[in-house]
This record gives C-alpha cells, structure tokens and sequence, in this order.
C-alpha cells in the first residue's frame, strides 16, 4: 500500500475510534441524565399532593390483615417506613415486571409506572422506556427486588420523597443536561466534519488505489535479472512517443529519489507488433466503426479517413431529407454544445452512451442528409421554389399549351378557364408536359437539386425512382473502384509485384470492362453519365448519327445482356428515307424523312461500339485466370528457391501448394461474384431514400394535411393535436428508426462492398496501460 494513503487512513481511523469512544460516554452520561430527569417528573406527578399517605395507608391496610407479611417478627410497620424504590424500565418489558413483581413478592409491593415523555433530539435508534415506583416495606424484600430490577435490566434512580429535594435535583440535571448537550452537539459536528472531508476524498482514494494496482499489475509482468537488483521488461511503444517515454522515465528517477537511470533500447524481433492509431474525440467515433469490422494489421491502410466522409455522405442518400436533417442535427449539436455538462454528469445508460459516443457521426449524418435532401428538394416529402420552375411557365411562349390542345379555338378558352371551371365543380384534370415544348431552354435546369415540379408530377414517383436508381449504381461502382486503389497501396508498400500486376491490374481491367461501362452507357429515361450529358430529349445528332429522340435512347439491361450474348444489333437508330438529298452532320432535320427502326433503343448508339463491347468482354474473361493461377504459381516457385513466401502462405513452417490454390480460388471466385453482387447492394441506397420519402410523404397526408384542410372552429384545436401527433411520429418513425435504418445498410455498404476490397482486419490492437480508459471501466462508461 502507498505509504503516504495509508497513514491517512490510519489517522482517520484513529481520529473516528476516539470520536466514537467518546461519543459513546457522553450518550451515556446523556441517556442516564435523561432517565433521571423523567423519574424525577413522574415521581412528582405520582406522590404529590397527598397521595404518599394514601399508598401508604393502602399497604399497611393490606398488612394489617396478614400480620407477618413484612418481617420476620411479624411487627406492623407504620406508614412511614415504608421504602420507595424508582428506575427505569423498557416499554414492552412493563407488564412481565409487573407479573414477575406480583408473583415472587407475594402480592406485597405495589407498583405505578407511567411512560415517559419526549424523545433524544441527539440520537436516534433509543429504545422506548417507561418510569416505575415501587413502594413495600421490609429489608428482604428490598433485597429480591433489587434482583429482580436487576433481572429484567431495570436502572434504578434514587429520587427524594421530599419536594423541594426533588425541584432541587430537577434544576443540577437540567443544568448538566443543557451542558452535556452543547458537548454533544460539538463532538457529533466534529465527526461529520471528519466523515464528510473522508466520503468527499473516497473518489480520489478509489482512484488511486486503481492506479497503484495497475502499476503493482504491471510491475508484475516484469523480471528480475540475474543480479536481482534491477526489473528488465520488453513492450511495445508507438515509435512517434520514445521521447516521451525517455523524458517520462528521467522524471520518475528524479521524483522516486533513484540513483540508478533507466535504460530504454530498441530490440530487433521478428514478431508483428499491433495497430496503433492516434485518435482525438472526433475521429474516435469512426474508428470504431472500422474496429467493429477488424483491427487493421500492421501498417496496412485504415479506411477510417475515408469513412469520414463516404459514411455519412451515404447515409445521407438514404435519408435526405432537409427536415428530418434539421432534427437529427439539433441533436446531435446539443450534445457537443453540452459535451463537458454530459461527461461531468457520468450517466450509466448503454442507449444514452452509444448516441452520444457517437454524436460527430450524428453531426456528419444529419449535415450530409441536409445536403441530399436539397438536392432531392425534399423537404418532410414537400419541395420549395427559390428561383421558379423551367417547366410549362411561358415555355416556348404557351406553345406547351397549344401544343397539348388546352387551347379551345371555337370558345376562346384557355387551361386558366377550364381550372377555374373545375375548381368550381370540385373536380381536377391532369396536364402532360411533354418536355419538347414545355421546358425553358433558355433558363436551364433548376439551380440546385431537383425541379419543384415534379413533387407536383403524377409521374413523380417513377422519375425520382429512376434517378435515384441510377444515382446508387454510379455511386456503388465508384466506391468499389476507389477501393481497388486503395489495395493497390497496401501492394505497393508491401513491395509485392505479383499482387500488383496480376491482382490489382486483372481486378481493375474486370471491374472495369463490365462495370464502370455499365455506368458509361446509357438506359431509359432518367440517363446515367453520356445520357444525361449528351443525349437530349428532343431529336440531334450524337456521335455522328442522328438521333431521333428519347424513344430511341438505349437500354442498360438489354444492351448489357446483349454485349455478353454477342447478339447482332443494328447500327445506328434508323435511316433517312430522301436518299437523294441527303442530310449532313448538324443539319437541321425533318423528322418525317427519318424512319426510326422499331428496336432503336437496343441499336449501337457509337461508332465501333461491336467491336469495343467484344474486346472488353474478352479482357474480361482473361482477367479471371490471371487472378486465379499467377499468384500461387509464383508462390510455389519462390519456396522451391528458398526464398520468403510470407506467413499467410504457411501453415506450421509447412507449405502446401493446394492450400494456396484453394484460398486464391475462393478470393478470385469472391471477387468476380462479388462485383456482381455489391453492385446489386448498392441498390439499397435507393430503395431506402425511396422508402424514407414515401413514409414522410404518406405521415404529411393522412396527418397534418388532413388537419389543414378541416374547416371551422374544430380546426384549430385538431390542428395543435394533430400537429403533435405529427410530430411525434416523424421524429419516432422517420428520425430514429429510419435513421438507424440507413445507419446500418451505411454500415454494411462500408463493411462488405467497400472495406471487402482492400482491409484485412487480422491486426492486433495496441492496448497501452490507460489509466483514463480503466477509470471509466471502473465507472461503468466503458467496456
């Protein structure tokens, strides 16, 4: 034990011991004080004012018919030599006193008790005790009832039968009561001071008697050396912190007194030393993300960095939303804002710790989420007009109007008259708006995100569900891509050729002949990448061939199935009927003189487009082998020269050249299915925004629009009720469970699809001798 706590201890104990023996004297000397005082009330109450001579008259009455009662002579007494006998008696024993009285004296000693009054104001837990008389006559039975006061624990009191005796006594016990209470008082404030400085430092000394044990702990993983006067111990050290360490050793010789220095040299080893990362409050949170899944190995890359933006720039896909991000936000501000409040208070709750373990995430989460939910204008499922639609407001100067036929030539009405008129009939009418003459080109698109338009469109569902589709797809693929480099990293510092060229480059080229021209190509409206930037919804000429329009744009799936099939297409999207005239690129075009093939939306949309798709399938295939066979070939021709094949690729110092083959063919198998498969996981990035926005949207119209649009006085009461209701749900339903929703489909997006590329997470965690990570285990905050 430290010297110093414990000759605090000692001193505290000492200090109590002496408090409490005295403590125990002057409760005492109190209780005795107390006792005496009651005896002396109630003996007044009971022989003043002549009632003596009546007890008295009453035994000798009673010895007068049974002469030889109280002597052995049998000589009568007179009244006054009877004997008076006072004490006190525990409450619940009066009655046995009584009886016992009765019985062993015959009859002959009369008793009077009565209860005593007020209560110890200084100490609590005292037994309930009543005041007692006893009046006979004669010295034997003097004697057995002093016995028998004595059996039943009985404290006898001398108290005078004359009263001002006894108003004599009642004012010396007062006086010692009034001064033995002021004792009193004084000794009990001095223990609780004592108590309370030693329960305010238990903390401290818990504490530090955790420390001393984990330094005793610690101390014992050393060993002495052969001269038995100095510890030798080997450990790991970050190499950024042997300065520290070299300082941290001089001051403890310094402060211990020592005059022998400590001595701190490298070793060399052949072991793999554990993963350390330096981590502040901020980053912490991500890491242990990336630890859930696996400690990184030694030097390998940590996907932390990046998961600090792709973690919730993903999750934020799936649940934007600018309202539900406004929440979560506020959340997760106030418990930074309230971070020292938070940690000072030490709450035990496991729910209340991980949300709050977590709250940089929830900040990243809730300001990514904002940002997509922007971009989708999704606002709890309404959008906002900032700058105006491009849509149908003075397209192409009302040509939209015209063109849809809103226009009556024989009444002159226009749409504005036939909305006024169904609006009267309590009736609705839709309009198609055919984006050839009812978007402003001029204007351009909206500004930022999607068109507010289409939360009015009836086709708003399948607009937004294509685009989000393919959204997730170019995302997915993009990550999976990243991750690919990221492996080629730890290759290259590795120094491991093999696993550059002939896995990273086979990886890439297979990844890339499929997938990433997947996203290149296009597919039905919305369009991915060369779509969207050069296909346009009305007729132009796109790569050197005309372009009749969206019908004709080509279709991802049946383009990808026809590229594995090999399936002969036409080339180009139809052919000009006026062969005679014929048109040049960028000539303007009459689309009656173009007749479109039936299947020109599976037609090669560029030049060479056959030959391209046959040569990437072809690299494709060829990349497979090359993944499977070079790697453990190569291996197999570095063990018969000698020469290091790594521990991975032994079992026990024995190489077997099946259990490589065997592990590279499930890695190649489960890379080449799983570019298919990942590919399909990202889709979930669009089936929960889509969920997430039809949740928020249904939650808006059957609860709060119905609660707008009710008339008269109910409303505004239904109004406040239902704006609650509302509001519960959407921070219950659409804030907490969808959001721990997309948490863990961002999780397993990172897990499986991204970390699967490149981490291997079989490393060691370094684990340093914390005394700040023990104490909150102590606590209960950590585990």
């Amino acid at each position: 034990m430290n010297s110093p706590l414990h000759a605090t201890f000692e001193k505290i104990e000492e200090e109590l011991l002496e408090i409490n023996k005295n403590t125990k004297g002057l409760k005492d000397s109190h209780v005795q004080l107390w006792e005496m005082n009651q005896v002396i009330e109630k003996v007044k109450m009971m022989l003043d004012a002549g009632h003596n001579r009546h007890h008295a008259s009453s035994v000798i009455q009673e010895a007068a018919h049974h002469p030889g009662l109280f002597d052995d002579e049998g000589k009568e007494r007179g009244g006054t030599e009877l004997k008076l006998v006072t004490g006190v008696i525990r409450r619940d024993r009066v009655r046995a006193f009584e009886q016992f009285l009765w019985r062993m004296c015959k009859g002959k000693v009369f008793m009077r008790t009565h209860d005593c009054d007020g209560e110890h104001d200084l100490f609590d837990g005292l037994e309930e005790k009543s005041v007692f008389i006893l009046f006979f006559s004669g010295d034997q039975l003097a004697q057995r009832v002093n016995k028998i006061c004595l059996g039943f624990h009985a404290r006898l009191y001398d108290c005078p039968e004359e009263p001002h005796l006894r108003l004599s006594m009642h004012k010396q016990i007062d006086e010692r009561l009034a001064d033995l209470n002021n004792v009193i008082e004084k000794t009990l404030e001095h223990r609780k001071r004592v108590i309370t400085a030693a329960s305010n430092s238990v903390y401290a000394w818990k504490i530090k008697v955790l420390k001393i044990k984990m330094v005793f702990h610690t101390l014992n993983m050393f060993s002495i050396d052969v001269t038995q006067k100095c510890l030798i111990a080997e450990c790991w050290i970050p190499t950024n912190d042997l300065d520290d360490v070299r300082v941290a050793l001089r001051q403890g010789t310094i402060a211990a007194g020592s005059l022998v220095h400590p001595v701190l040299n490298e070793m060399e080893h052949h072991e793999t030393p554990p993963t350390h990362f330096t981590l502040n409050k901020f980053t912490q949170g991500y890491q242990n993300i990336v630890n859930a899944y696996g400690m990184a190995d030694y030097k390998e890359l940590n996907p932390a960095p990046w998961c600090i933006i792709s973690f919730p720039f993903l999750f934020g896909v799936m649940f934007g939303d600018v309202g539900h991000a406004l929440i979560m936000f506020s959340f997760a501000l106030m418990f930074i804002i309230f971070e020292k409040k938070l940690e000072a208070m030490k709450i035990k709750d496991e729910i209340f710790n991980t949300f709050y373990s977590g709250r940089y995430i929830v900040l990243l989460m809730s300001m990514f989420s904002f940002y997509t939910g922007f971009i989708y204008n999704d606002i709890y499922s309404k959008s906002i007009n900032i700058i105006g639609s491009s849509w149908a407001t003075g397209a192409n100067n009302n040509s939209c109007w015209e063109w849809q036929g809103l226009k009556d030539s024989t009444t002159g009405l226009d749409y504005r008259d036939w909305e006024k008129t169904a609006a009267k009939n309590n009736q609705t009418f839709e309009i198609m708006l055919d984006p050839i003459y009812c978007y402003d080109k001029e204007t351009g698109p909206y500004i930022f995100g999607l068109d507010p338009v289409w939360n009015l469109a009836s086709n708003k569902l399948t607009f937004t569900n294509t685009m989000k589709m393919k959204s997730a797809v170019i995302l997915g693929i993009m990550q999976m891509t990243f991750g690919l480099f990221v492996s080629l990293g730890n290759h290259i510092y590795n120094g491991s050729l093999v696993d550059v060229f002939f896995m990273f480059i086979p990886q890439m080229l297979f990844l890339g002949c499929i997938f990433i021209y997947l996203c290149v190509q296009i597919n039905p409206t919305p369009q991915i990448l060369v779509k969207w930037i050069f296909f346009p919804v009305d007729a132009a000429w796109v790569f050197g061939r005309f372009y009749p329009g969206s019908n004709c744009a080509p279709n991802l799936l049946i383009g990808l199935i026809n590229m594995f099939m090999m399936t002969p297409r036409t080339d180009g999207f139809g052919e000009f009927k006026n062969t005679s005239a014929p048109y040049n690129i960028g000539d303007d075009v009459n689309l009656l003189d173009f007749d479109n093939d039936p299947n020109c939306g599976l037609a090669f949309w560029y030049p060479g487009e056959s030959i391209a798709e046959k040569v990437l399938l072809v690299v494709a295939v060829v990349s497979i082998p090359l993944m499977l066979l070079v790697k453990p070939f190569y291996i197999k021709w570095r063990h018969g020269r000698g020469l290091s094949i790594g521990h991975s690729h032994s079992e026990d110092g024995e190489f077997s050249f099946g259990d490589v083959m065997v592990y590279q063919a499930i890695h190649t198998i489960e890379f080449a299915l799983g570019c298919i498969s990942h590919t399909a996981s990202y889709l979930r990035l669009w089936a929960l925004s889509l969920a997430h926005a039809q949740l928020s949207e249904v939650l808006w119209t059957m609860l709060l629009d119905m609660a707008l649009k009710m008339k008269g006085w109910p409303g505004a009461p239904a109004q406040f009720i239902i704006f609650w209701i509302f509001g519960v749900l959407a921070v219950a339903i659409l804030v907490l469970m969808e959001g721990l929703s997309a948490f863990l489909h961002a999780l397993r997006l990172h897990w499986v699809e991204f970390q699967s590329k490149f981490y291997g997470g079989n490393g060691i965690a370094f684990e340093p001798m914390s005394f700040y990570k023990q104490i909150r285990i102590s606590e209960g905050l950590d585990v």
